[in-house]
Protein backbone atom coordinates (compact mmCIF):
# COMPACT_ATOMS: atom_id res chain seq x y z
CA UNK A 1 0.00 0.00 0.00
CA UNK A 2 2.81 2.38 0.71
CA UNK A 3 4.50 1.63 -2.77
CA UNK A 4 1.31 2.18 -4.14
CA UNK A 5 0.73 5.51 -2.47
CA UNK A 6 4.84 6.68 -3.53
CA UNK A 7 4.15 5.60 -6.87
CA UNK A 8 0.75 7.50 -7.73
CA UNK A 9 2.76 10.19 -5.63
CA UNK A 10 5.80 10.28 -8.39
CA UNK A 11 3.50 9.98 -11.34
CA UNK A 12 1.24 12.70 -10.21
CA UNK A 13 4.27 15.21 -9.63
CA UNK A 14 5.54 14.15 -13.25
CA UNK A 15 2.75 14.44 -14.55
CA UNK A 16 2.42 18.44 -13.20
CA UNK A 17 6.16 18.84 -14.21
CA UNK A 18 5.69 17.75 -18.03
CA UNK A 19 2.05 19.76 -17.91
CA UNK A 20 4.14 22.50 -16.43
CA UNK A 21 7.29 22.58 -18.79
CA UNK A 22 4.85 21.71 -21.93
CA UNK A 23 2.85 24.63 -21.32
CA UNK A 24 5.77 27.59 -20.71
CA UNK A 25 7.00 25.88 -24.00
CA UNK A 26 4.08 25.98 -25.54
CA UNK A 27 3.56 30.16 -24.69
CA UNK A 28 7.08 30.69 -25.64
CA UNK A 29 6.49 29.10 -29.01
CA UNK A 30 3.03 30.70 -29.68
CA UNK A 31 5.25 33.97 -28.64
CA UNK A 32 7.72 33.32 -31.04
CA UNK A 33 5.08 32.61 -33.84
CA UNK A 34 3.40 36.37 -32.87
CA UNK A 35 7.22 37.95 -33.19
CA UNK A 36 7.26 36.41 -36.54
CA UNK A 37 4.02 37.20 -38.20
CA UNK A 38 4.25 40.71 -36.43
CA UNK A 39 8.20 41.01 -37.94
CA UNK A 40 6.97 39.98 -41.25
CA UNK A 41 4.42 43.03 -41.00
CA UNK A 42 6.64 45.32 -39.94
CA UNK A 43 8.74 44.44 -42.75
CA UNK A 44 6.47 44.34 -45.36
CA UNK A 45 5.31 48.36 -43.58
CA UNK A 46 8.70 49.31 -44.19
CA UNK A 47 9.22 49.08 -47.64
CA UNK A 48 5.66 50.67 -48.45
CA UNK A 49 6.49 53.55 -46.27
CA UNK A 50 10.04 53.66 -48.41
CA UNK A 51 8.19 53.41 -51.49
CA UNK A 52 6.30 56.33 -50.39
CA UNK A 53 8.83 58.52 -49.04
CA UNK A 54 10.74 58.27 -52.42
CA UNK A 55 7.99 58.69 -54.32
CA UNK A 56 7.39 61.87 -52.23
CA UNK A 57 11.01 62.85 -52.58
CA UNK A 58 11.17 62.31 -56.50
CA UNK A 59 7.89 64.39 -56.95
CA UNK A 60 9.08 67.05 -54.84
CA UNK A 61 12.55 66.83 -56.74
CA UNK A 62 11.07 66.94 -59.92
CA UNK A 63 8.30 69.21 -59.55
CA UNK A 64 9.35 71.52 -56.11
CA UNK A 65 5.91 71.25 -54.89
CA UNK A 66 6.41 71.32 -51.08
CA UNK A 67 3.09 69.22 -51.14
CA UNK A 68 5.05 66.18 -52.16
CA UNK A 69 7.15 66.91 -48.78
CA UNK A 70 4.38 66.30 -46.73
CA UNK A 71 3.93 62.71 -47.92
CA UNK A 72 7.83 62.13 -47.24
CA UNK A 73 7.75 63.43 -44.09
CA UNK A 74 5.04 61.46 -43.14
CA UNK A 75 6.84 58.31 -44.48
CA UNK A 76 9.90 59.05 -42.81
CA UNK A 77 8.08 59.26 -39.21
CA UNK A 78 6.33 55.98 -39.80
CA UNK A 79 9.76 54.33 -40.79
CA UNK A 80 11.31 55.67 -37.86
CA UNK A 81 8.54 54.48 -35.26
CA UNK A 82 8.74 51.30 -37.21
CA UNK A 83 12.47 51.04 -36.61
CA UNK A 84 11.49 51.55 -32.87
CA UNK A 85 9.16 48.97 -32.92
CA UNK A 86 11.44 46.46 -34.48
CA UNK A 87 13.82 46.16 -31.35
CA UNK A 88 10.62 44.50 -29.41
CA UNK A 89 8.73 42.29 -31.86
CA UNK A 90 11.20 41.03 -34.01
CA UNK A 91 12.39 37.39 -32.69
CA UNK A 92 15.66 37.39 -31.43
CA UNK A 93 17.63 35.26 -33.97
CA UNK A 94 16.44 37.78 -36.38
CA UNK A 95 17.44 40.99 -34.81
CA UNK A 96 21.17 39.38 -34.26
CA UNK A 97 21.22 38.41 -38.03
CA UNK A 98 23.00 39.70 -40.97
CA UNK A 99 20.42 40.04 -43.08
CA UNK A 100 18.67 42.61 -40.10
CA UNK A 101 22.04 44.49 -39.86
CA UNK A 102 22.35 44.77 -44.08
CA UNK A 103 18.75 45.94 -43.90
CA UNK A 104 18.82 48.35 -41.79
CA UNK A 105 22.17 49.60 -43.11
CA UNK A 106 20.72 49.76 -46.84
CA UNK A 107 18.09 51.60 -44.85
CA UNK A 108 19.87 54.21 -43.40
CA UNK A 109 21.98 54.78 -46.44
CA UNK A 110 18.41 55.24 -48.48
CA UNK A 111 16.50 57.65 -45.89
CA UNK A 112 20.33 59.38 -46.04
CA UNK A 113 20.38 59.71 -49.60
CA UNK A 114 16.87 61.16 -49.88
CA UNK A 115 17.17 63.58 -47.02
CA UNK A 116 20.39 64.88 -49.00
CA UNK A 117 18.65 65.22 -52.47
CA UNK A 118 15.48 67.25 -51.09
CA UNK A 119 18.05 69.30 -49.30
CA UNK A 120 19.88 70.01 -52.53
CA UNK A 121 16.81 70.93 -54.19
CA UNK A 122 15.73 73.15 -51.57
CA UNK A 123 19.08 75.23 -51.77
CA UNK A 124 17.64 75.51 -55.66
CA UNK A 125 20.72 73.06 -57.15
CA UNK A 126 19.75 72.40 -60.82
CA UNK A 127 22.40 69.85 -60.95
CA UNK A 128 20.54 67.83 -58.63
CA UNK A 129 17.01 67.13 -60.53
CA UNK A 130 19.85 66.18 -63.39
CA UNK A 131 21.21 63.63 -61.23
CA UNK A 132 18.08 62.10 -59.90
CA UNK A 133 17.42 62.04 -63.97
CA UNK A 134 20.11 60.63 -65.09
CA UNK A 135 21.62 58.25 -61.90
CA UNK A 136 20.14 54.41 -61.31
CA UNK A 137 21.59 54.97 -57.87
CA UNK A 138 18.14 55.18 -56.86
CA UNK A 139 16.42 52.18 -58.23
CA UNK A 140 20.12 49.72 -57.33
CA UNK A 141 19.43 50.86 -53.23
CA UNK A 142 15.75 50.30 -53.82
CA UNK A 143 16.69 46.70 -55.44
CA UNK A 144 19.32 45.78 -53.16
CA UNK A 145 16.94 47.21 -50.07
CA UNK A 146 13.92 44.80 -51.40
CA UNK A 147 16.27 42.06 -51.62
CA UNK A 148 16.82 42.06 -48.07
CA UNK A 149 13.74 42.85 -47.18
CA UNK A 150 13.07 39.26 -48.95
CA UNK A 151 15.99 37.95 -47.06
CA UNK A 152 14.90 39.14 -43.44
CA UNK A 153 10.62 37.88 -44.91
CA UNK A 154 12.17 34.62 -45.61
CA UNK A 155 13.68 34.30 -41.94
CA UNK A 156 10.37 35.29 -40.44
CA UNK A 157 8.50 33.08 -42.34
CA UNK A 158 11.54 30.08 -41.05
CA UNK A 159 10.79 30.91 -37.28
CA UNK A 160 7.02 31.12 -37.71
CA UNK A 161 7.70 27.70 -39.63
CA UNK A 162 10.61 26.03 -36.87
CA UNK A 163 7.42 27.41 -33.99
CA UNK A 164 4.86 25.73 -35.54
CA UNK A 165 6.96 22.40 -36.10
CA UNK A 166 8.21 23.03 -32.21
CA UNK A 167 4.09 23.88 -30.94
CA UNK A 168 3.21 20.43 -33.09
CA UNK A 169 6.12 18.68 -31.03
CA UNK A 170 4.95 20.01 -27.53
CA UNK A 171 1.38 19.17 -28.39
CA UNK A 172 2.25 15.79 -29.05
CA UNK A 173 4.69 15.51 -26.05
CA UNK A 174 2.02 16.49 -23.84
CA UNK A 175 -0.58 14.37 -25.48
CA UNK A 176 2.08 11.44 -24.86
CA UNK A 177 2.50 12.60 -21.39
CA UNK A 178 -1.19 12.78 -20.63
CA UNK A 179 -1.84 9.15 -21.56
CA UNK A 180 1.12 8.27 -20.18
CA UNK A 181 -0.19 9.61 -17.27
CA UNK A 182 -3.61 8.15 -17.82
CA UNK A 183 -1.60 4.73 -18.20
CA UNK A 184 -0.02 5.27 -14.88
CA UNK A 185 -3.08 6.28 -13.09
CA UNK A 186 -4.35 2.99 -14.07
CA UNK A 187 -1.72 1.25 -13.44
CA UNK A 188 -1.60 2.52 -9.93
CA UNK A 189 -4.96 2.07 -9.30
CA UNK A 190 -4.38 -1.49 -10.74
CA UNK A 191 -1.76 -1.76 -8.01
CA UNK A 192 -4.14 -0.27 -5.34
CA UNK A 193 -6.74 -2.79 -6.53
CA UNK A 194 -4.43 -5.76 -5.85
CA UNK A 195 -3.29 -4.37 -2.72
CA UNK A 196 -6.53 -3.72 -1.33
CA UNK A 197 -7.81 -7.20 -2.18
CA UNK A 198 -4.91 -8.89 -0.53
CA UNK A 199 -5.44 -6.63 2.79
CA UNK A 200 -8.95 -7.35 2.40
CA UNK A 201 -8.47 -11.11 2.30
CA UNK A 202 -5.33 -11.23 5.04
CA UNK A 203 -8.56 -9.35 7.47
CA UNK A 204 -10.95 -12.10 6.36
CA UNK A 205 -8.34 -14.79 7.04
CA UNK A 206 -7.51 -12.61 10.72
CA UNK A 207 -10.79 -12.79 10.86
CA UNK A 208 -11.47 -16.20 10.36
CA UNK A 209 -8.66 -17.20 12.72
CA UNK A 210 -10.26 -15.10 15.45
CA UNK A 211 -13.64 -16.64 14.77
CA UNK A 212 -12.36 -20.28 15.18
CA UNK A 213 -10.50 -19.64 18.22
CA UNK A 214 -13.60 -17.19 19.49
CA UNK A 215 -15.29 -20.41 18.48
CA UNK A 216 -13.05 -23.00 19.96
CA UNK A 217 -12.90 -20.73 23.23
CA UNK A 218 -16.72 -20.54 23.22
CA UNK A 219 -16.90 -24.56 23.20
CA UNK A 220 -14.59 -24.57 26.16
CA UNK A 221 -16.91 -22.56 27.86
CA UNK A 222 -19.66 -24.23 26.91
CA UNK A 223 -18.08 -27.61 27.87
CA UNK A 224 -16.81 -26.35 30.84
CA UNK A 225 -20.19 -24.41 32.13
CA UNK A 226 -22.00 -27.68 31.51
CA UNK A 227 -19.93 -29.51 33.58
CA UNK A 228 -19.83 -27.35 36.13
CA UNK A 229 -23.75 -27.16 35.76
CA UNK A 230 -23.47 -30.61 35.74
CA UNK A 231 -21.59 -30.62 38.98
CA UNK A 232 -23.44 -27.69 40.54
CA UNK A 233 -27.08 -29.46 40.39
CA UNK A 234 -25.32 -32.96 41.81
CA UNK A 235 -24.55 -31.23 44.42
CA UNK A 236 -28.02 -29.19 44.84
CA UNK A 237 -29.45 -33.13 44.31
CA UNK A 238 -26.55 -34.38 46.85
CA UNK A 239 -27.81 -31.89 49.17
CA UNK A 240 -31.78 -32.62 48.51
CA UNK A 241 -31.14 -36.29 49.39
CA UNK A 242 -29.02 -35.56 52.92
CA UNK A 243 -31.64 -33.22 53.91
CA UNK A 244 -34.03 -36.16 52.84
CA UNK A 245 -32.15 -38.20 54.79
CA UNK A 246 -31.69 -36.52 57.89
CA UNK A 247 -35.47 -35.64 57.82
CA UNK A 248 -35.93 -39.29 57.91
CA UNK A 249 -33.40 -39.76 60.50
CA UNK A 250 -34.69 -37.13 62.47
CA UNK A 251 -38.59 -37.95 61.61
CA UNK A 252 -37.30 -42.07 62.95
CA UNK A 253 -35.04 -41.56 65.40
CA UNK A 254 -35.39 -38.19 67.57
CA UNK A 255 -39.26 -38.78 66.92
CA UNK A 256 -39.50 -42.30 68.20
CA UNK A 257 -37.09 -40.98 71.47
CA UNK A 258 -39.76 -37.68 72.17
CA UNK A 259 -42.68 -39.92 71.85
CA UNK A 260 -41.35 -42.34 74.15
CA UNK A 261 -40.17 -40.13 76.32
CA UNK A 262 -43.65 -38.19 76.16
CA UNK A 263 -45.32 -41.80 76.87
CA UNK A 264 -43.14 -41.99 80.19
CA UNK A 265 -44.44 -39.05 81.40
CA UNK A 266 -47.72 -39.69 80.42
CA UNK A 267 -46.79 -43.21 82.70
CA UNK A 268 -45.22 -41.27 85.55
CA UNK A 269 -47.95 -38.71 85.85
CA UNK A 270 -50.77 -41.41 86.17
CA UNK A 271 -49.17 -43.09 88.80
CA UNK A 272 -48.48 -39.89 91.60
CA UNK A 273 -50.06 -39.14 94.02
CA UNK A 274 -52.69 -37.31 94.36
CA UNK A 275 -50.72 -35.00 97.11
CA UNK A 276 -47.77 -34.73 94.79
CA UNK A 277 -49.05 -30.92 93.24
CA UNK A 278 -45.09 -29.85 92.63
CA UNK A 279 -44.05 -32.94 90.87
CA UNK A 280 -47.35 -32.71 89.00
CA UNK A 281 -46.93 -29.43 87.92
CA UNK A 282 -42.72 -30.51 87.08
CA UNK A 283 -44.13 -33.43 84.70
CA UNK A 284 -46.47 -30.71 83.16
CA UNK A 285 -44.11 -28.43 82.19
CA UNK A 286 -42.10 -31.37 81.14
CA UNK A 287 -44.75 -32.45 78.44
CA UNK A 288 -45.02 -28.76 77.49
CA UNK A 289 -40.97 -29.26 76.56
CA UNK A 290 -41.44 -32.68 74.93
CA UNK A 291 -43.95 -31.10 72.71
CA UNK A 292 -42.17 -27.76 71.90
CA UNK A 293 -39.18 -30.56 71.14
CA UNK A 294 -41.66 -32.63 68.62
CA UNK A 295 -42.64 -29.10 66.80
CA UNK A 296 -39.08 -28.03 66.60
CA UNK A 297 -38.31 -31.95 65.39
CA UNK A 298 -41.42 -31.35 62.75
CA UNK A 299 -40.56 -27.81 61.71
CA UNK A 300 -36.66 -28.84 61.18
CA UNK A 301 -37.83 -31.72 59.44
CA UNK A 302 -40.58 -29.76 57.45
CA UNK A 303 -37.52 -27.49 56.15
CA UNK A 304 -35.01 -30.63 55.16
CA UNK A 305 -38.26 -31.86 53.08
CA UNK A 306 -41.07 -30.73 53.22
CA UNK A 307 -43.58 -34.17 53.66
CA UNK A 308 -46.65 -31.73 52.46
CA UNK A 309 -44.98 -31.49 49.09
CA UNK A 310 -45.33 -34.99 48.40
CA UNK A 311 -48.51 -36.03 50.53
CA UNK A 312 -50.46 -32.92 49.58
CA UNK A 313 -49.23 -31.15 46.26
CA UNK A 314 -47.03 -27.86 45.40
CA UNK A 315 -50.21 -25.52 46.34
CA UNK A 316 -50.79 -26.92 49.70
CA UNK A 317 -47.13 -26.97 50.66
CA UNK A 318 -46.86 -23.22 49.35
CA UNK A 319 -50.24 -22.53 51.06
CA UNK A 320 -48.86 -23.97 54.35
CA UNK A 321 -45.29 -22.14 53.59
CA UNK A 322 -46.59 -18.64 52.99
CA UNK A 323 -48.87 -18.99 56.10
CA UNK A 324 -46.34 -20.15 58.38
CA UNK A 325 -44.06 -17.22 57.18
CA UNK A 326 -46.99 -14.81 57.84
CA UNK A 327 -47.60 -15.93 61.15
CA UNK A 328 -43.19 -15.50 61.98
CA UNK A 329 -43.22 -12.23 60.53
CA UNK A 330 -46.43 -10.40 61.19
CA UNK A 331 -46.51 -9.83 57.26
CA UNK A 332 -49.76 -9.36 55.24
CA UNK A 333 -49.48 -12.25 53.03
CA UNK A 334 -51.78 -12.56 49.63
CA UNK A 335 -51.53 -15.59 47.60
CA UNK A 336 -52.39 -16.62 44.06
CA UNK A 337 -51.83 -20.29 43.54
CA UNK A 338 -53.23 -22.43 40.40
CA UNK A 339 -52.91 -25.51 39.87
CA UNK A 340 -50.04 -26.57 38.09
CA UNK A 341 -48.89 -30.11 36.55
CA UNK A 342 -45.06 -30.11 37.53
CA UNK A 343 -42.34 -33.11 37.84
CA UNK A 344 -41.15 -33.10 41.57
CA UNK A 345 -37.98 -31.48 40.57
CA UNK A 346 -39.73 -28.32 39.10
CA UNK A 347 -42.10 -28.51 41.74
CA UNK A 348 -39.37 -28.54 44.51
CA UNK A 349 -37.06 -25.98 42.52
CA UNK A 350 -40.56 -23.41 42.94
CA UNK A 351 -40.94 -24.48 46.95
CA UNK A 352 -37.40 -23.50 46.88
CA UNK A 353 -37.40 -20.64 45.07
CA UNK A 354 -40.58 -18.89 47.24
CA UNK A 355 -38.91 -20.50 50.66
CA UNK A 356 -35.51 -18.84 49.90
CA UNK A 357 -37.36 -15.58 48.68
CA UNK A 358 -39.74 -15.73 51.56
CA UNK A 359 -36.17 -16.07 53.72
CA UNK A 360 -34.42 -12.90 52.20
CA UNK A 361 -37.82 -10.98 53.19
CA UNK A 362 -37.55 -11.62 56.63
CA UNK A 363 -33.96 -11.08 57.04
CA UNK A 364 -33.23 -7.65 54.69
CA UNK A 365 -36.81 -6.42 53.13
CA UNK A 366 -38.87 -5.02 55.56
CA UNK A 367 -41.88 -5.29 53.84
CA UNK A 368 -45.08 -4.95 55.38
CA UNK A 369 -46.92 -6.82 52.38
CA UNK A 370 -46.14 -9.52 50.19
CA UNK A 371 -47.55 -11.06 47.18
CA UNK A 372 -46.87 -14.48 45.90
CA UNK A 373 -48.46 -15.83 43.00
CA UNK A 374 -48.11 -19.61 40.82
CA UNK A 375 -50.31 -19.02 37.14
CA UNK A 376 -51.07 -21.94 35.03
CA UNK A 377 -49.56 -21.17 31.17
CA UNK A 378 -50.01 -23.86 28.86
CA UNK A 379 -46.66 -25.15 28.07
CA UNK A 380 -44.81 -23.17 31.10
CA UNK A 381 -45.62 -22.63 34.52
CA UNK A 382 -44.82 -18.59 36.56
CA UNK A 383 -44.05 -18.41 40.01
CA UNK A 384 -43.78 -14.43 41.66
CA UNK A 385 -42.63 -13.52 44.63
CA UNK A 386 -43.16 -9.62 45.33
CA UNK A 387 -42.99 -7.37 48.45
CA UNK A 388 -43.43 -3.59 49.26
CA UNK A 389 -39.77 -3.26 51.25
CA UNK A 390 -36.62 -1.63 50.96
CA UNK A 391 -35.73 -2.60 47.46
CA UNK A 392 -31.90 -2.91 45.95
CA UNK A 393 -29.84 -2.74 42.94
CA UNK A 394 -29.66 -5.73 41.67
CA UNK A 395 -26.25 -4.40 39.60
CA UNK A 396 -24.47 -4.21 43.09
CA UNK A 397 -25.59 -7.18 44.79
CA UNK A 398 -22.30 -8.38 46.99
CA UNK A 399 -20.05 -11.38 46.22
CA UNK A 400 -21.72 -13.56 48.87
CA UNK A 401 -25.53 -13.22 48.00
CA UNK A 402 -25.76 -16.70 47.03
CA UNK A 403 -29.41 -16.96 47.97
CA UNK A 404 -30.46 -15.16 45.08
CA UNK A 405 -27.49 -17.07 43.09
CA UNK A 406 -28.88 -20.23 44.21
CA UNK A 407 -32.54 -19.80 43.41
CA UNK A 408 -31.24 -18.91 39.38
CA UNK A 409 -29.22 -22.13 39.28
CA UNK A 410 -32.15 -24.21 40.49
CA UNK A 411 -34.63 -22.44 37.93
CA UNK A 412 -32.00 -22.47 34.90
CA UNK A 413 -31.50 -26.05 36.15
CA UNK A 414 -34.74 -27.14 35.62
CA UNK A 415 -34.53 -24.95 31.74
CA UNK A 416 -36.22 -21.95 33.29
CA UNK A 417 -35.29 -18.42 33.69
CA UNK A 418 -35.14 -16.27 36.64
CA UNK A 419 -36.14 -12.57 36.49
CA UNK A 420 -35.48 -10.11 39.14
CA UNK A 421 -36.57 -6.63 39.49
CA UNK A 422 -35.74 -3.93 42.01
CA UNK A 423 -34.94 -0.73 43.24
CA UNK A 424 -34.07 0.77 46.29
CA UNK A 425 -37.16 1.91 48.09
CA UNK A 426 -39.29 0.28 45.46
CA UNK A 427 -39.34 -3.34 46.70
CA UNK A 428 -38.77 -6.24 44.69
CA UNK A 429 -40.29 -8.71 42.30
CA UNK A 430 -38.72 -11.88 41.74
CA UNK A 431 -40.07 -14.25 39.12
CA UNK A 432 -39.84 -17.74 37.87
CA UNK A 433 -40.52 -19.59 34.65
CA UNK A 434 -40.34 -23.16 34.97
CA UNK A 435 -40.96 -25.36 31.35
CA UNK A 436 -42.87 -28.38 30.88
CA UNK A 437 -41.22 -31.62 31.10
CA UNK A 438 -42.96 -32.80 27.79
CA UNK A 439 -45.55 -31.37 25.44
CA UNK A 440 -48.56 -32.15 27.07
CA UNK A 441 -51.47 -34.18 25.00
CA UNK A 442 -54.64 -32.49 23.94
CA UNK A 443 -56.78 -33.31 26.63
CA UNK A 444 -54.10 -32.40 28.77
CA UNK A 445 -53.94 -29.12 27.18
CA UNK A 446 -57.27 -28.23 27.56
CA UNK A 447 -57.44 -29.20 30.94
CA UNK A 448 -54.97 -26.75 31.76
CA UNK A 449 -56.27 -23.90 30.11
CA UNK A 450 -59.68 -24.84 31.43
CA UNK A 451 -57.80 -24.20 35.04
CA UNK A 452 -56.04 -20.88 33.96
CA UNK A 453 -57.51 -17.65 35.65
CA UNK A 454 -58.01 -14.52 34.03
CA UNK A 455 -54.27 -13.81 34.79
CA UNK A 456 -52.44 -16.56 33.49
CA UNK A 457 -53.15 -14.53 30.00
CA UNK A 458 -50.97 -11.92 30.50
CA UNK A 459 -47.55 -12.24 29.76
CA UNK A 460 -46.21 -11.54 33.08
CA UNK A 461 -47.38 -10.20 36.02
CA UNK A 462 -47.42 -6.33 36.58
CA UNK A 463 -43.96 -4.75 38.15
CA UNK A 464 -44.04 -3.51 41.42
CA UNK A 465 -44.96 0.14 41.21
CA UNK A 466 -44.61 3.27 44.02
CA UNK A 467 -48.51 2.71 44.71
CA UNK A 468 -48.01 -0.82 45.47
CA UNK A 469 -45.26 -0.24 47.75
CA UNK A 470 -46.99 2.13 49.68
CA UNK A 471 -49.95 -0.13 50.34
Amino acid sequence: MRMTLVIAAMCAMAIMWLNEDTYRRTTQTLTQIQKGHAARATINTLLRRLVEAESGQRGYILTGDRAYLESYDVALKEMNALLQRMNSIVPREMHESEAMLAFRHLLSQKVGEMALTVRMRQEERPEVVNFVMTSNIGLEQMHAFKLQGDALLAQADAVVATSRAELYRLLNVSRFGLAAGVLAAFFAFFLYVNQTRALRQTDERQKQLLEDERDALESQVRERTARLTELASYLQQAVEEERAHLARELHDELGALLTAAKLNVARIKSKLPKDADELAERLKHLTETLNQGIALKRRIIEDLRPSSLSNLGLVASLEILTREFADRSGVEMETSLEPVSLDEVSELTIYRMVQEALTNIGKYAQASKVTVRLQNYVYHAEVTVQDNGVGFDPTQLPQASHGLIGMRHRVEASGGRLDVSSRPGHGSRISGTIPRAAPKPQQELAAAVGAMSSDSYKAAPPALTAPDAAR
